[in-house]
């Protein structure tokens, strides 16, 4: 769910200004998932762009406060989301720790790093949701160190029913800051795609796994 549309409006249109989204339907990307994709967002550049990372910063700031109270501590999931996580964190004045894919093979074997108590209200800040996976492994991990897991905040979400099934089965309550719907609704207003890769973009969307096995 987004946190409202002025905002994934404006995020969505900021996300084409510094093509942070990609699309190659001849030659799809593959994603950790498997599937094949039309379009890749790699929001990860938007810490390269001061006024854009300065935006998500203060958005995220802002609407997390509002939908989940202030948290005790913000999470970053490793390794897309650390760096917005710290912005976050700081302009909140909040501690911040970040989640491992999995725990360390040496030293202390930490999944989670940094300090973090039991009963501590988290909010988990995430770069992308895509299937919900690994933002769910992320939550599991602070769970199991006795953390409250207030919610979860990301800036882009493609929407897939199958990743608000496991939010929803994992008692996780999700907002964004701007979702598939409103990317593609500002690339068409601006000119970003085509009508043909209009087409593509829904029909993949629509049900990836099968366009995954029409390439």
């Amino acid at each position: 769910m987004i946190f409202n549309n002025n905002t994934a409006q404006q995020t969505a249109e900021l996300l084409l200004q510094i093509n942070a989204i990609k699309l190659n339907s001849k030659n799809p990307f593959t994603w950790a998932s498997g599937w094949k994709s039309p379009i890749y967002c790699d929001n990860r550049i938007i810490l390269s762009f001061p006024a854009v990372r300065n935006y998500v910063r203060d958005e995220f700031a802002k609407h997390i406060e509002d939908k989940f109270g202030k948290p005790d501590v913000i999470a970053g999931v490793a390794t897309g989301a650390i760096g917005i996580g710290i912005l976050v964190a700081e302009a909140m004045g909040l501690p911040f720790v970040y989640v491992r894919p999995e725990p360390k093979k040496h030293g202390r074997q930490n999944q989670v790093e940094g300090f973090l108590q039991k009963g501590q209200n988290v909010v988990v800040v995430e770069d992308l949701i895509s299937t919900g996976g690994s933002s769910l492994l992320a939550v599991e991990a602070l769970r199991n160190e006795g953390a409250n897991i207030k919610g979860m905040a990301a800036i882009f979400t493609y929407g897939f029913p199958v990743s608000k099934e496991r939010f929803e089965a994992a008692n996780l309550d999700v907002f964004t800051l701007s979702n598939y719907e409103s990317l593609l609704q500002k690339a068409v207003d601006k000119q970003y795609v085509s009508e043909n890769e209009l087409e593509t973009l829904s029909a993949w969307n629509a049900n990836p796994a099968e366009w995954n096995a029409e390439v």
